[in-house]
């Protein structure tokens, strides 16, 4: 006992009595190698080491990010999760914002929406230049001097010698621009750009998006966040197996201490969208499916995530597969649905923002992803650059007529007004993590192995995956629960 005791003193520590009984019930091979693992996660503002700071470092992401498969008996660590398992009788979910749908689909609605969207982007853009309106530039100009403008793309195309040549539209009038060099510009996006006017054409020097901040530092609070998406119950692909081994291990019933010590950390569970695979989606789905009907689809998911502990809250979105409009903002699921869950479940619209633990996260299902793909040639396998396309433009799903049915709310759900500190997305089945200026992208894969569908799409599945956040430090790993 007093050589673990001189150890700490060395380093100007105390230790608590508890925080001793537990490394003195260590095994001795490992309690050299614990003991230099909580030094080093170990801040300058703690005088007394608890034994918070030891069950921290036993976890496996005691050492950096990583991908941990829980049932497997090694794993590989490379990233780490610190700080105490928080006090889960005082979790607190704030709903900061819900999709009522109200449109009708008139003509007037439109006109109001695109007009809302302008409004909310250029507004963004005006704080980094000083514009004039397009209908100025009618005006005699000697073509050399500089102004600014801002509109919303209604046309995109490419001239002869590669460069981009795009018209814009404010409430005063349309101007064509032409920008040196190819550009990746999306229809119906917001922008500004800064040049001259010459015979009748803008020559754009820069261009500028409504873009967020460049660096930002969030703090949140403790515990740990699991975030999930496309769990698809009532597909014949659903992963039972995998499945049942994320909530055994939420339960603590498999894995060993370190991963146990990190279940215990999970406070929040968010799926963004489709929680069942549906009916009717796509072309002979019903060949696919082990439940034909959507009620009793959601009777099953209700089921099966009565079985995670009470003691985490669920917030769930839905997506294009559940039981709500296609058209997007999405409201939440109705309560026919909802009341077949436990009250540890809140559900918020697609898109929705919401607090935890003084951390604002964004949740929206994904389908305009398919529409970045297409226009900056990613991946689907990288959704993460998607979605940084996303928080660039500052709108989920800019182009109208694309793969996102739109509704024309009275207001532009759609808009990013407030720039998230995670931000969750799913749709496309494959799990992509990053960091832009400062958010947290996420997008969490599925818990469905490939269709026939799918397979036709070319669309290659990352199934039975769980990113995890730890809300005090943000690090990430990815739990493992598929072989």
């Amino acid at each position: 006992m007093s050589n673990i005791l001189q150890k700490f003193a060395q380093h100007g520590y105390q230790v608590h009595p508890e925080a001793l009984r537990i490394l003195q019930n260590s095994d001795p091979d490992d309690i050299d190698p614990l003991i230099q693992q909580v030094l080093t996660n170990l801040d300058e503002s703690i005088l007394v080491v608890g034994p918070e700071h030891i069950l921290s470092a036993r976890s496996p992401l005691a050492n950096g990010k990583g991908d941990i498969d829980i049932c497997a008996p090694r794993y590989s660590v490379m990233g780490g999760i610190a700080g105490p398992v928080g006090d889960v009788e005082q979790i607190c979910i704030k709903v900061l914002r819900d999709v009522p749908p109200r449109c009708a689909g008139k003509y007037e609605e439109f006109a109001e929406y695109f007009r809302n969207r302008y409004v909310k982007l250029s507004g963004i853009i005006k704080k980094r230049i000083s514009p004039r309106a397009i209908s100025g530039l009618q005006r005699p100009s000697d073509g050399k001097t500089t102004t600014s403008i801002i509109g919303m793309v209604s046309n995109v195309s490419t001239t002869s010698k590669g460069d981009s040549l795009i018209t814009l539209e404010d409430e005063t009038g349309e101007a064509k621009v032409l920008l040196k060099g190819r550009h990746n510009i999306m229809l119906d996006e917001v922008v500004g750009v800064t040049g001259f006017q010459k015979n009748g054409l803008f020559i754009a020097k820069d261009i500028t998006y409504p873009e967020i901040a460049l660096s930002r530092k969030p703090k949140g609070g403790s515990g740990a966040a699991i975030f999930i998406s496309d769990l698809h119950f009532g597909s014949r692909e659903f992963l039972d197996d995998a499945w049942r081994k994320f909530v055994s291990w939420l339960n603590l019933e498999i894995g060993d201490d370190s991963k146990k010590t990190l279940a215990e950390k999970v406070k929040y569970i968010l799926v963004a969208g489709d929680l069942v695979d549906g009916v009717g989606i796509y072309p002979e789905q019903e060949k696919e499916l082990s439940i034909s009907d959507i009620y009793k689809q959601y009777e099953k998911a209700a089921e099966e995530l009565q079985k995670v502990p009470h003691r985490i809250k669920i917030i769930i979105s839905p997506g294009n597969h559940d039981a709500v409009r296609l058209a997007e903002p999405q409201p939440k699921l109705p309560s026919e649905i909802t009341s077949l869950f436990s009250n540890n479940t809140t559900f918020v619209g697609n898109p929705a923002y919401v607090e935890i633990e003084n951390l604002k996260v964004l949740i929206y299902h994904g389908c305009s992803i398919w529409d970045f793909v297409k226009t900056f040639n990613i991946s689907y396998k990288e959704p993460q650059k998607a979605m940084a396309e996303m928080l660039r433009r500052r709108h989920l799903a800019p182009v109208y007529g694309g793969e996102v049915p739109i509704a024309p709310e009275r207001e532009d759900y759609l808009v990013i007004d407030e720039v998230p500190d995670i931000f969750h997305s799913g749709h496309v089945h494959t799990v992509g993590i990053d960091n832009y200026r400062g958010v947290t992208l996420i997008n969490s894969g599925t818990w469905q192995s490939q269709t026939e569908y799918q397979q036709r799409r070319g669309i290659v599945p990352v199934p039975g995956e769980a990113p995890l956040v730890d809300l005090s430090t943000m690090d990430i790993c990815r739990l493992r629960f598929e072989k």
